[in-house]
């Protein structure tokens, strides 16, 4: 997420005979099914430190393939999502987070599923209990007027409706409001998002635009493909009549940017630079991790922050500037490519993320790091608690996690040396490429290539509740 100088917030946010058929099946318990499986359900929460109930147990997805048609007029929302998973026990049953929306039918590998609903937990049955390791498809109809998630720090979240569109955007829980599935970090997928919206109306997402097509209605359909995996949060949605342009960044990378009309000309310079900054970046953290990159920018009043939406970060216009735009390009390294374990480790993050800018600064504008560590220093706002343990869900955007996130890895620079540093910034995106790690997997790997323990360094700058008497 973006930040808004360094001591803000930077957020770079049936019928009822089924029903009662479902609450009974669900309630049966575990029964023997062909071929001798017991099954037991997947636990619903996947009991993260900060969101217990976020995401569920029992299965791993590998895709998820949305359907979505949108009525900008009444706000309606028809979806169909086809989830393929692996099960990671024998399930008797599972859940899927799933926020407000009206879930028509469901069904597992084609067979009617038992479902129920309960708060933003989905449970479905199966006709025929899942093997461990067994591979399935889970389809989901679903329809109804999405509704914002309002964040423990007043921000909003989720299926943002605008004038003519709206504007999707999940961290850390939002993406539950526009489609079912494993809402949490730890599970990444691939995903083909295909969105049908009023002629006249662009529709972007993540990833490669692979169709463009106008049905027989005149409505305009366009189908997305994110090949590498994706955690939920970072899955976006942008309906408007936007302004598009493409071009063409490292080893030929795809890269197509979209401007609301009224910023489209104010933005087109910096948005024309995304190709030189991915490649500068590339020099320091090495190769892009994606096959596409851009940037989406709003009229202000829709989002109150930037987010790092992966290959395609949202930004309002308020917010498009070199340092936000280098903070969310960084992001696809740090954030979106390598993705934290649990919402505890997100200083892995925006640290990264903000020591990008840092970074940024001294090379191209003669502003050393360390001038930006010493004024973060000094703030004492930086010193509420320490980066890697933020008190509760509404701090994991304060500025400790950012700006003292950073603090901690200036002070790694510090104490390894440059080359050493430099390795790391290039080996800790490639060692957890398109993976999930956490602050513990970062400090043995640093220790690792710095040949020596490190122990001082994190119990003060990464886990010390006391401000150092000196930077």
């Amino acid at each position: 997420m973006d930040a808004y100088g360094d001591v803000t917030r930077r957020r770079h946010r049936i019928g009822a005979a089924s029903g009662l058929l479902a609450l009974a099946l669900l309630a049966g318990g575990c029964t023997a099914a062909g071929g001798g499986v017991e099954g037991t359900p997947g636990t619903a929460g996947l009991r993260d430190p900060y969101f217990p109930k976020l995401g569920n147990g029992g299965y791993d997805v590998r895709h998820y393939a949305l359907s979505l048609a949108y009525d900008p007029g009444t706000g309606r929302l028809d979806g169909t999502a086809e989830i393929t998973a692996r099960a990671g026990q024998d399930l008797s049953a599972f859940n899927l987070d799933l926020a407000g929306l009206r879930v028509s039918g469901a069904t597992v590998d084609g067979a009617p599923a038992a479902y129920n609903r309960a708060g933003n937990e989905l449970t479905l049955r199966p006709r025929e209990e899942i093997r461990d390791g067994a591979e399935f498809t889970v389809t989901v109809t679903y329809t109804g007027v999405p509704e914002p998630i309002t964040d423990a720090d007043g921000s909003e979240e989720g299926w943002l409706r605008t004038d003519d569109g709206a504007v999707a955007v999940g961290e850390p829980e939002g993406s539950m409001t526009w489609f079912p599935g494993n809402h949490h970090p730890a599970d990444k997928a691939v995903y083909d998002i295909t969105l049908t919206v009023p002629a006249g109306l662009e529709a972007l997402s993540n990833g490669v635009r692979t169709e463009r097509r106008t049905e027989r209605d005149g409505r305009v359909t366009t189908v997305w493909h994110t090949a590498e995996p994706m955690a939920s949060y970072l899955a976006t949605v942008a309906i408007g009549r936007y302004e598009t342009a493409s071009a063409t960044g490292p080893a030929s990378l795809p890269v197509l940017t979209a401007a609301e009309p009224s910023v489209a000309s104010g933005s087109a310079a910096l948005r024309g630079e995304i190709p030189e900054i991915v490649a500068r970046q590339a020099e320091r953290f090495g190769p892009y991790p994606f096959s596409a990159a851009g940037a989406i920018v709003t009229v202000d009043g829709t989002l109150a922050y930037a987010l790092e939406t992966q290959t395609r970060p949202v930004f309002p216009a308020a917010s498009f500037d070199r340092t936000t735009l280098v903070h969310e390009l960084a992001h696809q390294w740090f954030g979106n490519s390598v993705t934290p374990a649990t919402w505890r480790d997100l200083w892995l993050n925006e640290g990264f993320a903000t020591y990008a800018e840092w970074l940024y600064t001294e090379e191209y504008e003669g502003v050393p790091a360390r001038t930006h560590f010493e004024r973060a220093f000094a703030q004492e706002a930086n010193w509420a608690f320490p980066p890697a343990a933020p008190p509760a869900a509404e701090n994991l955007f304060d500025p400790p996690v950012y700006q003292r996130g950073a603090m901690v890895l200036h002070k790694l620079r510090e104490t390894v040396g440059d080359r050493a540093f430099d390795e790391i910034l290039r080996g800790w995106p490639a060692k957890y490429r398109h993976a999930n790690a956490s602050t513990d997997d970062f400090t043995a790997y640093a220790e690792s290539v710095a040949g020596k323990d490190l122990d001082g360094l994190w119990k003060v700058w990464l886990y010390g509740d006391d401000k150092p008497a000196a930077p």
